[in-house]
């Protein structure tokens, strides 16, 4: 059996051509990858963020709120904070910085910790 393609002889440019249209079809390939790719991730993080909305306005208990506004109505607690805390001798500076250390230390944010008192020791 004979190859029907051993007869065709290709020259220089014909060779170049057809290599242009290889890396052409190659390019055109990743291209369409990258904006499938793109939508995928846009797609998701959409889903994630309007899942995460119900979330975060549930993270607010209501009893905390409620305390909240029972001690000053002009009050309103910050979004995601977990309630009130008790400071023992300590002035709200130094109970701010040791909240922000603690949440730096833990890798966490701030508004998903909950401090119940701060007590300074002597």
């Amino acid at each position: 059996m004979t190859n029907p393609l051993s007869n065709i002889s290709l020259g220089v440019v014909d060779s170049f051509g057809i290599s242009l249209l290889g890396f052409a079809i190659v390019f055109m390939v990743l291209i369409v990858l990258l904006v499938v790719i793109r939508i995928l991730r846009s797609a998701v993080e959409s889903f994630e963020a309007s899942k995460a909305a119900p979330a975060a306005a549930a993270a607010v208990p209501a009893p905390a709120a409620a305390l909240t506004a029972a001690k000053d109505p002009n009050m309103v607690p910050a979004k995601g904070s977990l309630g009130d805390i008790k400071l023992h001798d300590v002035d709200d500076k130094t109970a701010a910085l040791l909240m922000a250390i603690v949440a730096d230390e833990m890798q966490a944010p701030l508004n998903e910790l909950r401090f119940l008192s701060i007590r300074e020791k002597k």
